[in-house]
Order: structure tokens, then sequence, then C-alpha cells
């Protein structure tokens, strides 16, 4: 009797797992409630709806079918994170769990050859799908840490849905003009640069005698540089800016289709790249022209995107790329990007987090917009804990946010960048002997990370946190930082001596 019951409890077993593994593998099995995909405009209102009720939006906490819409309408094309860890390094299995993770995608989509590319330092990978059963089954595995539409261009359709009076408000950032400089924005210093108003506000000036910044290297991830700039090229060391070395690299795919491949090179092809790199570092030269903060720490470019908006699989792979590889430069201490996105993107956040563990101090701008996002907080990745947002303040506040710069609970340091007049920062032009002004939370980051370099520059075996401690004893809410504005305004002087 008890070797019958046996039997009939193991063929249960079997019958049982047998039906599971049907359950799980067939995809005729998989139950799918809403069969249509949501449309564009849809998707937009269903994001703008859940960042306005609940101050950000997420893919992780959306649904199976809405992830699978936007996969969907982004050329069907997923980003996806995986492993218990965002460093491959840091898990042994990875290359087992990536094919198991393709093998579901190809049984589901009914198709080989899904991959679309691997990262070779982070648990990511791309991948094509077209159903919305494949995003059932892979949701549901314990080892994806995210799976989220790679290609879902957010801004161009708000662009497209709500006309092109609101065109402006997700604006590129890019610019190519040239202006000449009010006298009042600018101080004559030696041997004949023009120092920006902003610099005594913070007491960078004075802060000279004790640190330039030489030694240091920060690497910025942008539009690129100019190859008409020579003072931020060959000209790199001019004036009082000696012994310092530039870098240029590009690590973005100029083309509307994921699968594109090639670089286009390391060129500014929108001008804001060439602003913030002036910002940081332009050399205290002898040609009449706008100095940067740290005029003689190194540095290294990366043109990741075309423009600020991280919209797309080619800026968002881009800026991905240019993290890791910053943080594997072991002569790099900080990092500045003026760019990003209202929401988070999982390859990203990955490329930030890795940077980060390398022992990076990573500086993202807070956010710059006009009436189309103004109910939009700081943005992603400044948000982030492994980075410093920051924002711009108008002139001799450090409470008041500039007219398009925004404001949270996440800010760390602010700038002062906009002046009485509406002037903003002189910086270099895209062209040679030429200036311009930039604004926006931008230049307040690019500034900041400058600071950072002078700051590391003086105390060179200090650690990030040692700097950033530094920092913020230096500023205008030391010890209790300000809801909205954190730590404030730094007094540069106080923080090099």
């Amino acid at each position: 009797m008890k070797r019958n019951v046996f039997y009939l409890l193991m063929l249960f077993f079997v019958f049982t797992a047998c039906n599971r593994d049907d359950l799980q593998n067939n995809p005729e099995n998989m139950e799918v409630v809403q069969k249509d995909p949501l449309t564009a405009k849809q998707i937009n209102e269903k994001i703008n709806e859940t960042i306005k009720t609940k101050g950000r939006f997420s893919w992780k906490e959306s649904s199976d079918h809405f992830v699978w819409s936007a996969i969907y309408q982004g050329n069907k094309i997923a980003s996806i994170g995986f492993g218990s860890s965002f460093d491959r390094s840091l898990t042994p299995d990875n290359k087992a769990i990536e094919e198991e993770i393709l093998s579901i995608i190809e049984q589901y989509e009914g198709k080989e050859r899904v991959l679309l590319s691997s990262d070779q330092y982070l648990n990511q990978i791309d991948v094509a799908i077209e159903r919305q059963e494949t995003v059932i089954a892979l949701r549901k595995m314990e080892n994806i840490r995210y799976l989220e539409p790679a290609d879902y261009h957010y801004f161009e359709n708000e662009r497209k849905f709500n006309g092109a009076a609101k065109s402006s408000s997700s604006s590129s950032g890019c610019g190519f003009e040239s202006t000449a400089l009010s006298s009042s924005d600018y101080t004559t210093i030696t041997p004949n640069a023009k120092a920006p108003w902003s610099f005594t506000k913070h007491n960078i000036i004075n802060a000279w005698s004790y640190s330039t910044g030489a030694g240091v290297t920060i690497g910025v991830i942008d539009s690129g540089t100019s190859p008409e700039q020579s003072l931020l090229g060959s000209s790199f060391n001019n004036g009082l800016s000696s012994g310092r070395t530039i870098s240029k690299n590009g690590v973005y795919v100029d083309s509307v289709w994921p699968w594109s491949s090639g670089f286009d090179g390391p060129n500014d092809q929108c001008g804001h790249g060439t602003s913030m790199a002036s910002a940081m570092v332009a050399p205290r030269n002898n040609l009449g022209q706008p100095v940067g903060v740290a005029y003689n720490a190194n540095l290294v470019t990366y043109r990741a995107a075309s423009n600020v908006v991280l919209d797309g699989y080619h800026e968002q792979n881009g800026v991905k790329i240019a993290f890791t590889e910053l943080g594997n430069n072991n002569n790099v201490k900080i990092i500045s990007m003026s760019m990003g996105h209202i929401f988070s993107v999982g390859k990203i956040e990955d490329g930030v987090k890795y940077a980060y563990s390398k022992g990076k101090l990573i500086f993202c701008a807070g956010g710059t917009s006009t009436s189309f996002t103004n109910f939009v907080g700081v943005i992603f990745p400044a948000w982030m804990s492994e980075a410093q947002a920051i924002t711009g303040v108008k002139e001799n506040t450090s409470n008041q946010k500039c007219d398009v710069c925004h404001s949270g609970s996440e800010i760390d340091f602010t700038y002062q960048m906009e002046r009485a007049s509406g002037n903003s920062i002189p910086v270099l032009s895209y062209y040679n002997g030429q200036t311009d002004y930039v604004g926006g939370s931008s230049v307040a980051t690019a500034s900041t990370a400058g600071i950072a370099a002078l700051v590391w520059s003086k105390n060179p075996s200090w650690t990030r946190d040692q700097v950033l401690n530094k920092m913020r004893q230096s500023a205008t809410y030391y010890p209790t930082p300000n809801s909205d504005y954190g730590y404030g305004n730094i007094n540069v002087l106080q923080a090099v001596q």
C-alpha cells in the first residue's frame, strides 16, 4: 500500500512539474489581457500624469502592458539589466544569466539573433522584442533588475503632440552663436584673460593663489568640443595655463536606427559641450578670452550625445559608455555631465554606479527647462545618491533659482549664474577669437566641477568624500542643508585654504 502511494505521489509531482514548465515555456499559454499597444500619446500622457501626482515616473513600477507598449512604440528595442549587481566582474555567472535571458526571448519571439548589444563591464544588454508575452515572461525572472524600452522618444513625441509652440520647452541646448561680452560681466586679469563676474561672487580669483587645478583630470560627458576653438585644442596650454593635457573622445552613433554602428567622432556639433568645457577649464589666456574655473586642470571630453536631451537609443547608450570608460580611466577624478532626462534610464544608472564604484566624484545638472516641464523637480541622473546635483541661482542669492533652473531636495550645491540684467556666464565661443554667454543648471554644474578640481588639486591625497566635505563646509548652509538648494553657494577661497 505504501509503495502504491509513493508511486502516485511521484506521478503527481512529475505531472505538475511538466505542466509548470509548459506554462513557463509555451508562449500560447501566456495570458494577455490587453493585446493592442498603447499609442505614443497615451504613453506620454500617463508618464506626465504620474510625475505630476507622484513626483517621479519609473518603468519598474509600470505594468507589463505599459512597458511593452513603450518598447513597441520605440523600434521594438528593450534594455535589460540583470544579475545581483550592475558590475559584471562582481557576478561570476553573468554569462549564464545572459544566455538564459536570451534563450527565453528567442523562445517567445520565435526567432534567433535577438541580441543587439552586450555591455563589456555592466550586467546590461539590449535586445529586440515584439511580443507582450516576452515582456511578461522576462519580468517574472528573479535575475532581471530592470526591463525598459531602449529607444522610446518621450521628448520627440511630446513636441509632436503639444505643437510647435512648446517645442522650445525641451530645447536641445544647442547653439553656435557668438556674443560680445558686456564689460560689466567680467574682470580682466593677467596675462589678458576675462574672469567671469561669478568668479568674484564665489571668491574664485582669490582662491587661485592656493590652487589652479593642476594635476587633476576632469571628464566631461556632453556633445563634444569644437574643432574650431583652439583654446580647447592646440592652445589648451596658453598664457598661465601650462603642463596639462586634453583628450577628446566620441562614443555617439549619429543615426535614428538603434542597430546602426560607428561613432561619429569627438567634435561638438551642438555647441553645448564646448561651453561646458570652457566654463570648467578654459586657459588663463593672453588673448582676451574668458578663463575657466580650473585653468590648469586636465580635461577628457566625451561626445556622448547630439544634444542635452537623452531621448533616444544612441544618446543613452553613448552616455552609458562614457561613464564606464571614464570610470576605468585611472587619471580621471571628477566627472561632470550637464545632460539628463525627466525619468530614469537603467543603463545610464548602471554607468553612474559603475563610475562611482571606481571612486569618481560625479556632478550632474539638476535640470533646466521652460513651461513644458516646470512640473518636474530635479532630473535624472542628478537625483541619484551617487551624483552631486547642481542648480543655478540668481546673483547674490543662494535660494532663488534662475528663471529656467530646477530645484528640490536632491540638490547638493548652487552656483550664481544669472545676473539682474539677465546675463549669464561668459565663455569661449564655438569659434576662435569669439565669446558667448551660457546659463542654466548646465553651467552651474560645469563650474562646480571646476571648483572640485581646485579643492582636489590643493589636497591631492584626499579621497572623494574628503573633497566633498570640504566643499560642504565652505558653503552657505553648512552644516544644515537647505530643503531645496542643498549646501548652497561655495566660498572657493575658504574651500582651498
